[in-house]
C-alpha cells in the first residue's frame, strides 16, 4: 500500500538548495502554463467583445492549455518532476514520491505562480480580469465536483503510467506530450460544464485577482480526491509489487 510510504520528511529539507530550486522550477512552470491559459481566454475575449463562448473558443482553450502544459512540465521534469499543479503533486504524496515538506514548498510555489501571471495579465492587457472559474448553467456544485475527480483522475493516472511507472521505459519521453494532450482533452470535455480546472492552483490565481471565491472549494476538493484514487489505483495495481522509497529529488 502506498499509504505506508508516506514521508513528512526532515525539518532542513525545506531549506536545502535542491529543495529550493525545485520550487522555483515550480514557479516558473506554473507561471508560463497560467499565462498561457488564463491569456488565451482574456484573448479570446477581447476579439469577440466579451461575447459567449463558443466551440471554437473551447477548441482554442483546450489548445492553449494542452500546448502550454506540454511546455512547463518538460522545462519543470529535469529539476522539480514538472508537476506544475497540486493535485498531482498530492498525487505524488499519496504513492511515497515525494515527501510532506517538499510537497507543501511545491504548493507554495504553483499558487504563487498562479496568481503572478494572473497580476501580469492583469497589467498586460490594460487591466482586465483574469477569467475566474465558475459553474455553467444548471450544472450544481456535484457535478462539478464529479466532472473535476474524474478529469483529475485521468490526468494523475497518466502521470503515473508515463513518468512515475518505474516499468515505464522510454514511454517517459513522451509523458509531458500525454499530460498536455489529456488535459486538452478533458478541457473539451467538462469546459462547458465547469471550466475544466483539474489544477487547484489555476482556479487560485484569477480567483484572488479577481477575488470571487464561489464555488472555489470545487476547483480544489475535486481535483485532490481524483488524484489521490488514481494514485492509489494505479500504485496498488500496477507497481504495488516494487520496493520504493520516497525520492529525495522528486525525480519521476
Amino acid at each position: 500500500m502506498p499509504i505506508n510510504r508516506i514521508a513528512v520528511g526532515t525539518p532542513g529539507e525545506a531549506s536545502h538548495p535542491d529543495a529550493i530550486r525545485a520550487a522555483l522550477a515550480e514557479f516558473f512552470s506554473m507561471l508560463i502554463f497560467v499565462f498561457a491559459g488564463e491569456g488565451s481566454g482574456m484573448a479570446f475575449n477581447k476579439l469577440t467583445d466579451n461575447a459567449s463562448t463558443t466551440p471554437s473558443g473551447l477548441v482554442a482553450a483546450s489548445l492553449a492549455h494542452a500546448f502550454a502544459l506540454f511546455v512547463a512540465v518538460s522545462v519543470g521534469a529535469n529539476i522539480s518532476g514538472g508537476h506544475v499543479n497540486p493535485a498531482v503533486t498530492f498525487g505524488a504524496f499519496i504513492g511515497g514520491n515525494i515527501t510532506l515538506l517538499r510537497g507543501i514548498l511545491y504548493w507554495i510555489a504553483q499558487l504563487l505562480g498562479s496568481v503572478v501571471a494572473c497580476l501580469l495579465l492583469k497589467f498586460a492587457t490594460g487591466g482586465w480580469e483574469t477569467a475566474g472559474f465558475s459553474l455553467s448553467s444548471g450544472v450544481s456544485v456535484w457535478n462539478a465536483l464529479v466532472f473535476e475527480i474524474v478529469m483529475t483522475f485521468g490526468l494523475v493516472y497518466t502521470v503515473y503510467a508515463t513518468a512515475v511507472d518505474p516499468k515505464k521505459g522510454n514511454v517517459g519521453i513522451v509523458a509531458p506530450i500525454a499530460i498536455g494532450l489529456i488535459v486538452g482533452a478533458n478541457i473539451l470535455a467538462g469546459g462547458a460544464f465547469d471550466g475544466a480546472s483539474m489544477n487547484p492552483a489555476v482556479s487560485f490565481g484569477p480567483a484572488v485577482v479577481s477575488w470571487s471565491w464561489t464555488h472555489h472549494w470545487v476547483y480544489w476538493a475535486g481535483p485532490l480526491i481524483g488524484a489521490a484514487i488514481a494514485a492509489l489505483v494505479y500504485d496498488n495495481i500496477f507497481i504495488s509489487n516494487r520496493t520504493h522509497e520516497p525520492l529525495p529529488n522528486n525525480d519521476f
